[in-house]
């Protein structure tokens, strides 16, 4: 429902002592080992560094899912369907939230192509007594160009959200307030727009939106997971959680009837998700002139464009053009991505609301983006290893000249050999070392690196020849 897409400096340029929370001074230790996120796809590395940043983010339960052209390649599930309860599956069903949005669109659009409805009709040919109803098109609904007022901008359940309300009711409600934009001169995302879609949907099938969906998109795509709103206590459904503050996550009230419906209200499984993609890719569901629509992005008054067709975010990333959606509902947050020339993307599913979710799998969606890199293979310990010993060494107002280049052990003189022990000592050991992914540059391995501890993050700019020898080690904070 709710959207949730080398500057060097020079340890003189970290805080001083003084601005510095004093600390008892301790003796470093080596941080914790954590995964890393390789280079380029591997499925048993990316497997160990989504679990550790589940983990780290006290995610209760997820699944992933990776496709490679028109394979799924990695599928795991991590953690619990409640808390406390059972493992989650890749049977188990998150609550996807605003991914929804596209299935809704396809919907309309399939019904175009049969003659049932018109996406250019305007709102007054379907109900004529809301808000320039005769200056909003169908279409302005799916591609948030309308200006009716978004009924969920909010990231908590508010007390509207826990009563029971009729869609034509809340239609009629939000619907009926005046715009908040001329239609067409903003894009903003509004759910109102995609409760009018669904029960105009209904109209023209015919049917309920949910049994239209399973007959024509979740059956044939092979979705076995897959339905919209389906009561609490499903079996098979994962349970939502939120946290408050610093607290432990608990569960999350679902929304009541009648508020998620068209805009948020499925629920699948990743592979479920990855399945639909890659039907979408074809033109067994979708005919192909409405998945043209579907993943055109529309453009404003003024000539700009939304990177967003009908329920779909369409970017343009390292080259490829990307189908992208993110979906939060209460308890539940849903990431998903899709390369369609490649026919590659990555899913990810979460059962606990408030985490950076996205960040995750946009970093895994980087990986299967990312151009291959001439990566040079550098002798001796990785880096990781390597920039927690200079790290340690420059607290204690050291650095080992024979591991560095002379370039660098010069630009470490005795002043700032000083000021990184006065600086960087009274922070102790770093609670984690996080690393990024490995680049080329001049022929030298290129890694950044984040020491992190409980008030702070440093980060580390490092390079190394292929023989080991560290030719930069620059620390700034972040």
């Amino acid at each position: 429902m709710r959207l949730c897409l080398a500057a060097i400096l020079t340890l003189a340029a970290l805080p001083t002592l003084a601005a510095c929370s004093p600390r008892p001074r301790t003796t470093p230790t080596a941080a914790p080992e954590a995964p890393e996120l390789p280079a380029s796809f591997d499925a048993a590395q990316v497997d160990a560094w989504v679990a550790a940043a589940l983990r780290r983010h006290a995610i209760v339960g997820a699944q992933l899912v990776v496709a490679k052209d028109g394979n799924i390649v990695l599928s795991r599930s991590y953690g619990e369907v409640a808390r406390g309860g059972p493992a989650v599956t890749a049977d188990t069903a998150f609550a996807i939230g605003s991914i929804t949005k596209q299935f809704v669109c396809a919907a309309a659009l399939v019904l175009e192509h049969e003659g049932k409805l018109a996406m250019t009709d305007t709102v007054a040919a379907h109900w004529p007594e809301l808000t320039r109803a005769a200056n909003i098109t169908l279409d302005d609904l799916g591609s948030h160009l309308s200006g009716y007022s978004d009924y969920y901008p909010l990231d908590f359940l508010d007390r509207r959200m826990q009563a029971p309300i009729e869609p034509d009711a809340l239609i009629a409600r939000y619907a009926g307030m005046p715009l908040d934009f001329e239609p067409r001169t903003r894009w903003s995302y509004s759910n109102t727009g995609f409760i009018m879609l669904g029960r105009l949907i209904e109209r023209r099938a015919g049917e309920p939106l949910g049994a239209w969906l399973g007959a024509h998109f979740f059956g044939p795509a092979g979705m076995r997971h897959a339905s919209l709103d389906p009561p609490s206590g499903t079996p098979g459904l994962a349970t939502g959680h939120t946290r408050f503050v610093l607290g432990e996550p608990e569960v999350a009230p679902r929304e009541a009837p009648g508020w998620i419906f068209a805009a948020g209200g499925i629920y699948a499984s990743a592979e479920d998700l990855m399945r639909w993609n890659l039907a979408l890719a074809g033109d067994a569901l979708v005919p192909a002139e409405a998945r043209r629509k579907l993943t055109t992005p529309r453009v404003l008054a003024d000539g700009r464009s939304t990177d967003y067709g009908c329920g779909l975010g369409v970017r343009q990333l390292a080259g490829e053009t990307v189908w992208t959606h993110s979906g939060a509902v209460s308890g539940f947050l849903a990431h998903a991505a899709f390369v369609p020339r490649t026919k590659s993307g990555v899913v990810l599913l979460t059962n606990t609301d408030g985490a950076p979710v996205g960040d995750l799998q946009q970093a895994l969606l980087g990986v299967l983006l990312a151009p291959p890199q001439n990566v040079p293979t550098v002798a001796g310990p990785g880096a990781k290893q390597v920039a927690g010993e200079l790290f340690a060494a420059l607290q204690a107002g050291r650095i080992d000249r024979a591991r560095v280049s002379e370039e660098l052990a010069f630009y470490y003189d005795e002043d700032r050999l000083r000021a990184a022990r006065e600086r960087l000592s009274p922070l102790g050991a770093p609670e984690r070392i996080e690393v990024d992914r490995p680049r080329e540059r001049g022929g030298m391995e290129v890694t950044v690196l984040r020491f992190v501890f409980a008030d702070r993050t440093i980060r580390a700019s490092m390079y190394r020849a292929p023989s080991g020898e560290v030719q930069q080690f620059l620390l700034l904070p972040e």
